[in-house]
């Protein structure tokens, strides 16, 4: 988890506002729903566990000062 929250930066940017479907640590697929891409995640990795992650917006995330 560590290693997720290291790349939020580069996650946000790359991934506004999608699911990315994550199989053995890595990303397998990203969609606009968690549906999509979990789907497109077990088309690619049928015999995997998937697990889903939603990255924020700029706009939904809060800076506190």
């Amino acid at each position: 988890m560590t290693e997720w929250l290291s790349r939020m930066d580069e996650l946000m940017e790359k991934y506004p506002g999608q699911y990315l479907a994550l199989v053995d640590g890595e990303i397998a697929s990203s969609g606009d729903s968690e549906f999509e891409a979990y789907k497109n995640a077990k088309e690619k990795h049928p015999d995997k566990k998937v697990s889903l992650v939603y990255i924020p917006t700029e706009e939904e995330t809060v800076t506190l000062i």
